[in-house]
């Protein structure tokens, strides 16, 4: 028993780690306009909310879910990000640098909530 909790732990922070790659990106971009003292503030605090973000929206996402179907219609939305992702060809270079501390943190929280979605589907499917 503790050999397959270990085992499923290890897989949830695989996966966090491997779908959390884009964020830092948009961190480093939204930060990337400011002093280096409000940078390093930005990337810290922006970072440490995001994370408690993705906690609460994976908890939220376990116990949806628990609600039959639904773990059909999140594996749907996973494969249509799949494809979207494979047939877009945007840059990142379009995500705008705050230019205040306030405005960089604010970009990094609503940059990763969005972009946190498919991860955290997928780490709640693995829990």
């Amino acid at each position: 028993m503790e050999h397959d909790v270990l085992m499923s732990f290890l897989v949830i922070i695989g996966i966090d780690l491997i779908l959390g790659g884009d964020n830092a990106v948009v961190i480093a971009m939204a930060s990337r306009h400011l002093p280096p003292r409000q940078r390093q503030k930005a990337i810290i605090i922006g970072t440490l909310i995001a994370i408690m973000m993705r906690i609460a929206l994976t908890m939220a996402a376990v116990y949806l879910l628990a609600v039959p179907y639904l773990q059909f219609i999140g594996g749907i939305f996973l494969l249509y990000l799949g494809y979207q992702l494979l047939i877009e060809k945007k840059d990142a270079q379009h995500v705008k640098g705050g230019t205040s501390l306030f405005k960089a943190i604010r970009i990094i929280v609503i940059a990763d909530l969005f972009m946190s979605l498919d991860n955290v589907i997928a780490v709640a499917g693995a829990s």
